[in-house]
């Protein structure tokens, strides 16, 4: 394929991202400040770059995938960053998850020197970074959201535009609203029933077909059964999103009470060291609090 895509990037998400891009054939650049990742793409195919900004002089769409929004801002608006070297008419397509007031913040300024954004974070965690199988929610121009969707569908496979710049981080929040509270309420059921002696697997089989039944349930739970916190989406990143849901409800005068009570619930738990743990590990703080441990068996 004739075009040139940049990716800035190459954590627990981006990393396999990537990699889906070259398998897709696309000509691909890339840059990370950690030089595993990048030695690993340059092993697959990709070329290397020493900055964000060599990544957008090398590409005519840039994709970026960083932890929070003062790293997006920093990547693509700071000194040797993507915007120094997009020329006009390239895309930068921001996946991160991060505030919708920053990203709007980044178009405006990319639409200043002609580059076009779209805000496109996901959701699916590692393993649907690593099957292409992300649901990616984009916000953005109908036309440039219609030019990348072919790109964008080689990491997912579900891609919708849901309104303009900073819907896509509106529909991520939303979306982190659920996950997290569903691992928190499957978390209290697990443990009543290992408190009330009945085999918390047995209990999960039971309602997994039922109305209770969910995506996050079927993720989730049979990690919290083996005791398995590897992390496919971070304590810290969760807590983070969160936070990023609070302060837009706070700017819109939405009251989230659900929301704030699990937030903090994460701020414990990384307190109490568990920042790298899989956000399964929502559990701990309940088992915590009831003074038991899930297991199979009861």
């Amino acid at each position: 394929m004739a075009e040139r895509i940049g990716f800035v990037g190459l954590g627990i998400m981006g990393k396999p991202m990537a990699k889906n891009l070259l398998k897709a054939g696309y000509s691909l650049t890339v840059y990370d400040i950690v030089g595993e990742p990048v030695e690993e793409l340059v092993t697959d195919g990709a070329a290397r770059a020493s900055s964000n900004k060599e990544v957008a002089a090398n590409s005519d769409k840039i994709f970026t995938m960083l932890p929070d929004s003062a790293d997006s801002e920093i990547a693509i608006l700071g000194p040797e960053g993507v915007l120094e070297g997009a020329a006009s008419g390239s895309i930068i397509i921001d996946m991160s998850s991060i505030a919708p007031l920053v990203s709007k913040k980044i178009a405006a300024e990319c639409a200043q020197k002609g580059v076009e954004m779209l805000d496109a974070p996901v959701s699916g965690g590692e393993p649907g970074a690593i099957n292409a199988a992300l649901a990616i929610m984009v916000g953005g121009k109908q036309e440039v959201f219609d030019g990348c969707f072919d790109l964008l569908k080689t990491m997912g496979s579900n891609v919708v535009l849901t309104g303009d710049i900073g819907a896509g981080g509106v529909t991520k929040l939303a979306n982190q609203i659920i996950v997290a509270a569903n691992i928190e309420a499957l978390s209290e059921a697990l443990v009543l029933a290992q408190k009330a002696g009945v085999d918390p697997e047995k209990v999960f089989n039971a309602i997994r077909g039922g109305l209770a039944g969910s995506a996050v349930m079927e993720a989730k739970g049979p990690m919290m059964l083996d005791r398995n916190f590897t992390a496919g989406f971070r304590i810290r990143l969760h807590q983070k999103d969160l936070r990023n849901v609070l302060q837009t409800g706070q700017e819109l005068n939405v009251p989230l009470p659900v929301t704030a009570l699990i937030q903090q619930m994460l701020g414990a738990l990384i307190n109490e060291g568990e920042s790298e743990a899989d956000h399964a590990a929502i559990l701990h703080f309940l088992e915590g609090m009831a003074k038991v441990e899930v297991k199979r068996g009861g």
